[in-house]
Protein backbone atom coordinates (compact mmCIF):
# COMPACT_ATOMS: atom_id res chain seq x y z
CA UNK A 1 0.00 0.00 0.00
CA UNK A 2 1.23 3.34 -0.85
CA UNK A 3 2.00 5.91 1.77
CA UNK A 4 -0.97 8.38 2.26
CA UNK A 5 -0.61 10.25 5.43
CA UNK A 6 2.84 11.62 7.13
CA UNK A 7 4.16 12.87 10.24
CA UNK A 8 7.72 14.13 11.02
CA UNK A 9 9.60 15.35 14.20
CA UNK A 10 11.68 18.35 13.46
CA UNK A 11 14.65 19.12 15.07
CA UNK A 12 18.30 19.97 15.06
CA UNK A 13 20.58 17.74 15.85
CA UNK A 14 17.56 14.94 14.60
CA UNK A 15 19.64 11.97 13.64
CA UNK A 16 19.23 9.88 17.14
CA UNK A 17 15.46 10.62 17.63
CA UNK A 18 13.64 7.80 18.70
CA UNK A 19 10.47 9.31 17.49
CA UNK A 20 10.08 7.38 14.19
CA UNK A 21 10.62 4.02 15.61
CA UNK A 22 7.72 4.89 18.74
CA UNK A 23 5.29 6.31 15.86
CA UNK A 24 6.31 3.65 13.07
CA UNK A 25 5.77 1.01 15.56
CA UNK A 26 2.23 2.41 16.62
CA UNK A 27 1.39 2.82 12.93
CA UNK A 28 2.12 -1.03 12.37
CA UNK A 29 0.64 -2.14 15.41
CA UNK A 30 -2.56 -0.88 14.08
CA UNK A 31 -2.31 -2.07 10.68
CA UNK A 32 -1.86 1.69 9.38
CA UNK A 33 0.18 0.38 6.60
CA UNK A 34 -0.36 4.18 4.74
CA UNK A 35 1.10 6.25 7.63
CA UNK A 36 4.48 7.27 8.02
CA UNK A 37 6.77 8.76 10.20
CA UNK A 38 10.33 10.58 9.35
CA UNK A 39 13.29 12.48 10.66
CA UNK A 40 13.52 16.12 9.05
CA UNK A 41 16.81 18.59 10.52
CA UNK A 42 14.80 22.10 10.52
CA UNK A 43 16.28 25.06 13.34
CA UNK A 44 13.99 27.13 14.77
CA UNK A 45 14.22 30.03 11.99
CA UNK A 46 13.73 26.89 9.85
CA UNK A 47 10.50 25.51 10.96
CA UNK A 48 7.80 28.27 9.52
CA UNK A 49 9.44 27.87 5.99
CA UNK A 50 9.24 23.59 6.20
CA UNK A 51 5.99 23.39 7.99
CA UNK A 52 3.88 25.94 5.01
CA UNK A 53 5.74 23.78 2.52
CA UNK A 54 4.79 20.58 3.51
CA UNK A 55 2.35 18.32 1.51
CA UNK A 56 -1.28 18.01 2.23
CA UNK A 57 -0.51 14.03 3.36
CA UNK A 58 1.53 15.78 6.58
CA UNK A 59 -1.17 15.11 9.63
CA UNK A 60 1.45 16.95 12.41
CA UNK A 61 4.84 17.28 13.33
CA UNK A 62 6.27 16.74 16.39
CA UNK A 63 8.84 19.33 17.46
CA UNK A 64 12.10 18.85 19.37
CA UNK A 65 14.70 21.54 20.53
CA UNK A 66 15.32 23.94 19.38
CA UNK A 67 11.56 24.70 17.70
CA UNK A 68 9.51 24.45 20.68
CA UNK A 69 9.15 27.88 21.10
CA UNK A 70 8.74 29.12 17.45
CA UNK A 71 6.51 26.01 16.68
CA UNK A 72 3.56 27.73 19.64
CA UNK A 73 4.67 31.01 17.53
CA UNK A 74 3.78 29.26 14.31
CA UNK A 75 0.40 28.00 15.07
CA UNK A 76 -2.79 29.51 14.04
CA UNK A 77 -4.29 28.37 17.35
CA UNK A 78 -2.90 26.73 20.11
CA UNK A 79 -3.94 24.68 23.48
CA UNK A 80 -4.65 26.40 26.63
CA UNK A 81 -1.72 24.30 28.53
CA UNK A 82 0.58 25.15 25.37
CA UNK A 83 -0.47 28.85 25.68
CA UNK A 84 0.58 28.65 29.46
CA UNK A 85 3.59 26.81 29.18
CA UNK A 86 5.07 29.41 26.61
CA UNK A 87 6.60 26.11 24.21
CA UNK A 88 5.09 23.68 22.22
CA UNK A 89 5.87 20.01 20.95
CA UNK A 90 2.96 19.38 18.46
CA UNK A 91 2.04 20.79 15.53
CA UNK A 92 -1.25 19.29 14.14
CA UNK A 93 -3.20 20.65 11.21
CA UNK A 94 -6.95 21.65 11.17
CA UNK A 95 -8.08 22.86 8.07
CA UNK A 96 -5.75 25.41 6.78
CA UNK A 97 -4.12 25.94 9.61
CA UNK A 98 -2.02 24.42 12.16
CA UNK A 99 -3.12 23.66 16.43
CA UNK A 100 -0.18 23.47 18.64
CA UNK A 101 0.23 21.51 22.17
CA UNK A 102 2.44 20.18 24.46
CA UNK A 103 2.47 16.74 25.07
CA UNK A 104 5.43 16.43 26.93
CA UNK A 105 3.08 17.02 29.81
CA UNK A 106 1.21 14.00 28.85
CA UNK A 107 4.62 12.27 29.04
CA UNK A 108 5.52 13.76 32.62
CA UNK A 109 2.31 12.45 33.55
CA UNK A 110 2.36 8.56 32.13
CA UNK A 111 5.54 8.51 33.42
CA UNK A 112 4.68 9.53 37.02
CA UNK A 113 1.88 6.57 36.57
CA UNK A 114 4.35 3.85 35.77
CA UNK A 115 5.79 4.60 39.30
CA UNK A 116 2.04 5.01 41.17
CA UNK A 117 2.40 8.75 41.30
CA UNK A 118 -1.55 9.49 40.17
CA UNK A 119 -1.97 12.08 43.23
CA UNK A 120 0.29 14.10 45.56
CA UNK A 121 -1.06 13.31 49.64
CA UNK A 122 0.88 16.43 50.86
CA UNK A 123 0.42 18.60 48.00
CA UNK A 124 4.45 18.82 47.46
CA UNK A 125 7.06 18.25 44.49
CA UNK A 126 10.73 19.05 44.06
CA UNK A 127 11.28 20.05 40.28
CA UNK A 128 15.30 20.10 39.72
CA UNK A 129 16.03 22.47 36.98
CA UNK A 130 14.18 25.91 35.62
CA UNK A 131 14.52 25.49 31.37
CA UNK A 132 12.32 24.13 28.87
CA UNK A 133 11.07 20.90 30.33
CA UNK A 134 10.70 22.20 33.79
CA UNK A 135 7.65 24.35 32.39
CA UNK A 136 5.35 21.39 31.19
CA UNK A 137 6.78 19.46 34.48
CA UNK A 138 5.22 21.99 36.61
CA UNK A 139 1.66 21.67 34.49
CA UNK A 140 1.38 17.97 34.92
CA UNK A 141 2.60 18.14 38.50
CA UNK A 142 -0.50 20.84 39.22
CA UNK A 143 -3.00 18.62 37.54
CA UNK A 144 -1.96 15.81 40.28
CA UNK A 145 -2.46 18.67 43.06
CA UNK A 146 0.68 19.88 44.15
CA UNK A 147 0.28 23.00 46.36
CA UNK A 148 3.63 23.48 46.72
CA UNK A 149 6.58 23.31 44.52
CA UNK A 150 10.33 23.96 45.16
CA UNK A 151 12.38 24.61 42.84
CA UNK A 152 16.05 23.84 42.75
CA UNK A 153 18.09 25.77 40.17
CA UNK A 154 21.80 27.42 40.62
CA UNK A 155 20.35 30.87 39.40
CA UNK A 156 16.98 33.44 39.96
CA UNK A 157 16.71 32.41 36.29
CA UNK A 158 14.05 30.09 38.39
CA UNK A 159 11.60 32.66 39.28
CA UNK A 160 11.13 32.73 35.18
CA UNK A 161 8.66 29.71 36.78
CA UNK A 162 6.97 31.36 39.12
CA UNK A 163 4.49 33.02 37.17
CA UNK A 164 3.44 29.72 35.26
CA UNK A 165 3.17 28.46 39.14
CA UNK A 166 0.89 31.28 40.26
CA UNK A 167 -1.15 31.17 37.41
CA UNK A 168 -1.80 27.24 38.23
CA UNK A 169 -1.94 27.86 41.61
CA UNK A 170 0.92 26.80 43.36
CA UNK A 171 2.86 28.13 45.82
CA UNK A 172 6.33 28.59 44.70
CA UNK A 173 9.98 28.66 46.53
CA UNK A 174 13.42 28.52 45.19
CA UNK A 175 16.84 27.04 46.53
CA UNK A 176 19.78 26.22 45.30
CA UNK A 177 21.43 23.24 44.87
CA UNK A 178 24.10 24.00 48.13
CA UNK A 179 21.36 24.81 50.45
CA UNK A 180 22.12 22.93 53.58
CA UNK A 181 18.85 21.14 54.28
CA UNK A 182 18.27 19.45 50.41
CA UNK A 183 18.22 16.25 51.67
CA UNK A 184 15.23 17.16 54.38
CA UNK A 185 13.80 19.08 51.16
CA UNK A 186 13.49 15.72 49.21
CA UNK A 187 12.48 13.83 51.75
CA UNK A 188 9.51 15.64 53.08
CA UNK A 189 8.14 16.09 49.25
CA UNK A 190 5.65 13.50 47.31
CA UNK A 191 7.64 13.39 44.40
CA UNK A 192 10.77 14.92 42.64
CA UNK A 193 11.19 15.36 38.98
CA UNK A 194 14.76 16.10 37.74
CA UNK A 195 15.06 18.07 34.03
CA UNK A 196 18.83 18.47 34.29
CA UNK A 197 22.16 16.88 32.69
CA UNK A 198 23.52 14.48 35.40
CA UNK A 199 26.87 16.33 34.84
CA UNK A 200 24.78 19.24 37.18
CA UNK A 201 23.76 17.20 39.91
CA UNK A 202 26.82 15.05 40.51
CA UNK A 203 27.49 17.11 44.01
CA UNK A 204 23.87 16.42 45.05
CA UNK A 205 21.92 13.51 43.50
CA UNK A 206 22.97 11.23 46.81
CA UNK A 207 20.48 14.24 48.33
CA UNK A 208 17.91 14.38 45.89
CA UNK A 209 17.41 10.16 45.94
CA UNK A 210 15.80 10.86 49.55
CA UNK A 211 12.72 11.83 47.79
CA UNK A 212 10.28 8.78 47.73
CA UNK A 213 9.29 9.02 43.76
CA UNK A 214 11.50 10.33 41.36
CA UNK A 215 11.17 10.74 37.50
CA UNK A 216 14.70 11.84 35.98
CA UNK A 217 13.74 12.79 32.32
CA UNK A 218 17.64 11.70 31.25
CA UNK A 219 17.93 8.45 29.78
CA UNK A 220 21.50 8.15 28.55
CA UNK A 221 23.63 6.95 29.93
CA UNK A 222 21.27 4.82 32.03
CA UNK A 223 20.71 4.30 35.13
CA UNK A 224 21.29 7.91 35.60
CA UNK A 225 23.01 8.50 39.21
CA UNK A 226 20.46 9.84 40.47
CA UNK A 227 17.88 6.90 39.79
CA UNK A 228 20.66 4.35 40.92
CA UNK A 229 20.57 6.01 44.62
CA UNK A 230 17.11 5.69 44.34
CA UNK A 231 16.67 2.11 43.77
CA UNK A 232 19.89 1.70 45.92
CA UNK A 233 17.51 3.28 48.66
CA UNK A 234 14.54 1.50 47.69
CA UNK A 235 12.56 4.44 46.41
CA UNK A 236 10.43 3.90 43.15
CA UNK A 237 12.21 5.98 40.30
CA UNK A 238 11.54 6.20 36.25
CA UNK A 239 13.50 7.62 33.37
CA UNK A 240 13.28 9.96 30.72
CA UNK A 241 12.33 6.73 28.26
CA UNK A 242 9.09 6.77 29.59
CA UNK A 243 8.61 10.15 29.07
CA UNK A 244 9.34 9.95 25.74
CA UNK A 245 6.61 7.26 25.15
CA UNK A 246 4.10 9.10 26.61
CA UNK A 247 4.35 12.09 24.83
CA UNK A 248 4.57 10.11 21.89
CA UNK A 249 1.53 8.55 22.67
CA UNK A 250 -0.54 11.76 23.01
CA UNK A 251 0.94 12.81 19.68
CA UNK A 252 0.36 9.64 17.78
CA UNK A 253 -3.38 10.19 18.97
CA UNK A 254 -3.68 13.65 18.09
CA UNK A 255 -2.02 12.90 14.71
CA UNK A 256 -4.33 9.68 13.59
CA UNK A 257 -7.63 10.23 15.33
CA UNK A 258 -7.12 6.88 16.97
CA UNK A 259 -5.50 5.15 20.39
CA UNK A 260 -2.18 3.55 20.08
CA UNK A 261 -1.27 -0.09 20.98
CA UNK A 262 1.17 1.63 23.82
CA UNK A 263 2.67 -1.65 24.43
CA UNK A 264 3.89 -1.88 20.86
CA UNK A 265 5.60 1.66 21.34
CA UNK A 266 7.44 1.00 24.05
CA UNK A 267 8.81 -2.37 22.54
CA UNK A 268 10.69 -0.28 19.95
CA UNK A 269 12.52 1.70 22.74
CA UNK A 270 15.55 0.24 24.08
CA UNK A 271 15.19 -1.56 27.33
CA UNK A 272 15.95 1.23 29.99
CA UNK A 273 12.79 2.54 30.27
CA UNK A 274 11.85 1.74 33.32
Amino acid sequence: MSIEHRAAVLGDPIEHSLSPAIHNAGYAALGLSDWEYTRIRCNAEELPGVVNSADAQFAGFSVTMPGKFAALNFATSTSERARLIGSANTLVRRGEGWFADNTDCDGVLGALAEIGVTDLPNGRAVLVGAGGTARPALWALAQLGVTHVTVVARSERAYDLEPLAAALGVEFAWVTFDVPNLADIAGATDVLVSTVPSAALVSVYTYLARAPKILDVIYDPWPTPLVDAAWKRGSDAVGGLSMLLHQAVGQFELFTGRTPDVAAMRAALPDVAS
